[in-house]
């Protein structure tokens, strides 16, 4: 098996969207965290379009934590956008809902 991530960037003046598809598990969040690693962030808000990730496993929630962390030691900020009811179910057992700025899809 072949894990994908869909994975696409938009680029303003104030703000960096990355939007992903698919599931954010163990096989696939490394490559959320290699598409972030390439994005200057310094600053900036990053906001992750989620609307299309039908599951989130600890693996991906790891890897939103510390891209959080990561975003912001440079200054920036990181928005949640569209999350699935299962993901924001994984944020409320884990008590993390709250380290995020959560939007709906638009």
């Amino acid at each position: 098996m072949n894990p994908t991530l869909d994975l696409s960037v938009a680029v303003s003046t104030d703000r960096t969207i990355l939007t992903v598809g698919g599931e954010l598990d163990m096989d696939t969040a490394p490559h959320l965290a290699d598409a972030a690693d390439t994005l200057d962030l310094p600053g900036r808000t990053l906001a992750l379009d989620l609307s299309a990730v039908t599951f989130i496993d600890s693996c991906g929630l790891n890897a939103l934590l510390a891209l959080r962390h990561r975003v912001h030691l440079t200054g920036g900020t990181l928005e949640l956008i569209g999350l699935c009811e299962q993901a924001l179910h994984l944020l409320d057992l884990t008590g993390t809902r709250d380290l995020f700025t959560l939007h709906a899809a638009p």
